[in-house]
């Protein structure tokens, strides 16, 4: 999650509102994330494990992602107060 990019003000401000071209951007700036949370090992007929992306938890944390939107502490952004991202993969 370093190098992530954080979404600008208005970005974010514009999907709290549910505007859908801001809360896709929003996704995609997580996009890596989500991918890296929904990676998991998956045992192979030989006994090898391969990594892949659960296609199912990808959707359920992009989907817990865009329920929490409208929760943003927009507040405490406007304030200068907010010095974590937005949503850290912690928090769910």
């Amino acid at each position: 999650m370093e190098n992530q990019k954080m979404p600008e003000y208005e970005t974010i401000r514009a999907a709290v509102a549910g505007e859908k071209w801001a809360v896709e951007k929003v996704v995609e700036c997580y996009k890596d994330e989500i991918d890296r949370l929904s990676t998991v090992a998956v045992r192979q007929p030989d006994g090898s494990t391969k990594q892949e992306i659960n296609e199912d938890m990808r959707q359920s944390i992009t989907k817990k992602l865009i329920e929490a939107l409208p929760q943003f502490p927009l507040e405490e952004m406007e304030k200068g107060n907010s010095e974590k991202p937005p949503f850290s993969a912690a928090a769910s």
